[in-house]
């Protein structure tokens, strides 16, 4: 699915549904939010987002525990399960997206290109996928935010309406 698509079709049930997004991005950079905020009628669900790149920033704005980053690094299931978390929190939205991985050109600590770890936050709980992913920098990135938007689709339609906590 191309990532504009991804991005309407999930924005379309939130509008429906009268729920709110927020979303924090490591190796997206912003990709996510950018292409959120293109959506005509968007404001009434998109409370906002962190662009959480430097490590440091996904424990002070993100809310990932410091001891979880240090002995595990940012690029890791927990991370982004945290991240999701947090930004939920922080944000007051009833769910929030993140992402966090290695786009490249060279592995990140020992991770490999690629590597990306994608996470939905919603009144359920979190849901967190990894994905092993291929080919440029720009393409792992927009891969990866297409990914997470899915994903927040799949949730959405897992989830009852007004099932907020």
């Amino acid at each position: 699915m191309d990532l504009a698509v991804a991005a309407a079709a999930a924005v379309h049930v939130l509008v429906e549904r009268h729920e709110t997004l927020a979303s924090a991005e490591s190796l997206t950079g912003g990709l996510i939010a950018n292409t959120i905020v293109e959506i005509p009628g968007v404001s009434a669900v998109y409370r906002g987002g962190l662009v959480v790149y430097a490590t440091d920033l996904k424990h002070t704005l993100g809310g990932v525990p410091e001891r979880l980053l240090e002995e595990r690094g940012a690029v890791d299931a927990d991370v982004a399960r945290s991240l999701a978390t947090g930004t939920r929190e922080r944000c007051g939205a009833d769910w929030a997206l993140a992402t966090t991985g290695v786009a490249g050109p060279e592995p990140q600590d020992g991770k490999p290109v690629g590597l990306v770890y994608v996470a939905v936050a919603g009144p359920h709980g979190v849901t967190v996928r990894e994905l092993n992913l291929d080919g440029s920098r720009a393409s792992i990135r927009t891969q990866s935010a297409t990914a997470v938007l899915e994903l927040l689709a799949e949730e959405l339609r897992a989830a009852p309406a007004g099932m907020r906590s």
